[in-house]
């Protein structure tokens, strides 16, 4: 038998605090083995031995012996217990006694390489935030009796995982709601609930593409869809929008035709453009000749604060090569995490066993309480708060810009969404006034870093109003008036 004095020459701590003895002597051994004081083959003390030497109940030894046995770091035999031999327990003990650096395991995804980072870490609940609906506004009451009553009529099975393309109730409830307000050619058959828009959006590149395939985004856009794409190795060209929405110059088709084409035509984002009657048809005709499926992320289209509602591309014309992209992070609340996706009839046909295999259902209550949510009303009745509420904090906020920002600017957004887009000259370098601004409690996006290739013109602020009451934009906007000229002299 080994020598072990050195290992039992301590004993195990005990008081208030300390760690169960057992953990600590489990701990202590595979410390000792790992680091070569325990070699291999040595025979350990027997359970009595070592608990008298330890004062501990035999137990206790017996326990962790036997959890050694289950991890592999030793054998127990007829003979005895013995330290199970360890390729790599010299090599740990060398590194112990001379700490060297060691090489790792590098990162050789070009994906990883391609996605980098445009965000700052920050504080959705600050004022000004892009994206982020008035949360404190939300019907939690009536959200929470709809949880209830799903969570009640839902029989156990319901705790399982589900259908992978989601809850028969949810789509259902989409497709309907979809073909009454936004024109949407569709039935439940085509929806496939995902989590988020994200998850639209990387499904949808799995479904269609290969890497290396090309896909256009919109420039500035959703940077969402840029990290999808290239999430899937797809070779990303950069389309400018104007105020008629995505541009597409001829030659592109001829040069580098898509495979992919992400548009947000009913209220681009950032800029808030509607892309034109003309342009939605030409870019179904054209996509349709070229083979190339269209993603028509419609986001945030329910909040439109002037007109009607704009009526989504997908619905315009039969088989269009769409496929259509929606979430309730902007109509619920983001820590929802339901989108959906509607597939054109064709992909479903072909590709739903290819789904099935590739997804797993979940979030099963959540999906049953919305299904409950826009059956009962609730939906519709919440979205037609939540318009009333966002004109009013848009129009507070166009007008404090009028009245206090005192700088040259260009609004743009139009009259629909959770922001306004606000272009500054290039003297007032807008990731500073960010940055600034974040410091003292606003948090406004920069408009540059929603572009791919940034020109003078995308150099500007992107101003969220779904989070920040009416009331608070005179003072803020003062606020935000101060940060913007102290950039312009820093810069």
């Amino acid at each position: 038998m080994m020598d072990t004095t050195a290992l039992l020459s301590s004993p195990l701590t005990r008081g208030p605090g300390s760690l169960p003895r057992q953990r600590q002597l489990i701990q202590r051994l595979k410390q000792a083995i790992l680091a070569g004081q325990l070699p291999a083959g040595g025979k350990l003390p027997s359970s009595r031995a070592l608990s008298e030497e330890l004062d501990i109940s035999r137990n206790t030894v017996l326990i962790a012996y036997e959890q050694l046995t289950a991890e592999g770091y030793v054998i127990a035999d007829r003979q005895g217990t013995r330290v199970a031999p360890l390729s790599a327990a010299p090599a740990i003990a060398a590194k112990r006694a001379a700490p060297a650096p060691t090489a790792q395991p590098s990162l050789t995804s070009k994906r990883l390489t391609r996605i980098v980072s445009t965000r700052y870490a920050h504080d959705g609940s600050l004022p000004m935030t892009p994206g982020t609906p008035a949360l404190t506004q939300f019907p939690i009451n009536a959200w929470r009796r709809a949880q209830d009553r799903a969570l009640q009529a839902a029989p156990a099975t319901a705790l399982g995982y589900g259908h992978p393309v989601g809850e028969p109730a949810l789509r259902e409830a989409i497709a309907q709601y979809l073909r009454v307000s936004r024109g949407v050619r569709c039935d439940a058959s085509r929806i496939v609930i995902t989590e988020g828009a994200q998850g639209a959006l990387t499904l949808c590149v799995q479904l269609l593409t290969n890497p290396g395939d090309t896909a256009w985004l919109e420039d500035p856009g959703y940077r969402g869809a840029k990290s999808a794409f290239h999430g899937g190795d797809l070779d990303v060209m950069a389309m400018r929008v104007d105020a008629d929405g995505i541009v597409i110059p001829e030659s592109a088709w001829q040069e580098r035709p898509p495979r992919l084409i992400q548009t947000t035509p009913s209220h681009q984002y950032p800029t808030g453009a509607v892309l034109s009657l003309p342009r939605r048809l030409g870019l179904i005709e054209r996509a349709r000749q070229a083979g190339a499926w269209i993603i028509e992320d419609d986001y945030d289209s329910e909040f439109r604060h002037q007109g009607e509602p704009i009526a989504a591309m997908q619905g315009l014309v039969e088989d269009a090569p769409v496929l259509y992209v929606g979430t309730f992070s902007k109509t619920m609340f983001p820590a929802l995490r339901l989108g959906f996706v509607v597939l054109p009839e064709a992909i479903a046909t072909q590709a739903m066993p290819s789904i099935i295999e590739m997804l797993r259902g979940g979030h099963r209550l959540e999906q049953l309480t919305m299904a409950a949510f826009i059956e009962n009303g609730q939906f519709s009745r919440h979205l037609g708060r939540m318009r009333r509420l966002y004109r009013e904090r848009q129009g507070a906020l166009r007008d404090a810009l009028a009245a206090h920002l005192g700088i040259e600017h260009e609004v743009l957004g139009g009259h629909s969404g959770l922001h306004l887009t606000v272009r500054l000259p290039e003297a007032y370098p807008d990731r500073e006034i960010v940055e600034q601004a974040r410091k003292i409690g606003m948090n406004p996006g920069a408009l540059s870093s929603f572009a791919v290739a940034p020109l003078a013109e995308d150099n500007g602020l992107v101003i969220g109003y779904g989070n920040t009451g009416a009331e608070r934009f005179p003072a803020l906007v003062q606020r935000l008036r101060k940060v913007v000229l102290a950039a312009r002299q820093a810069s």
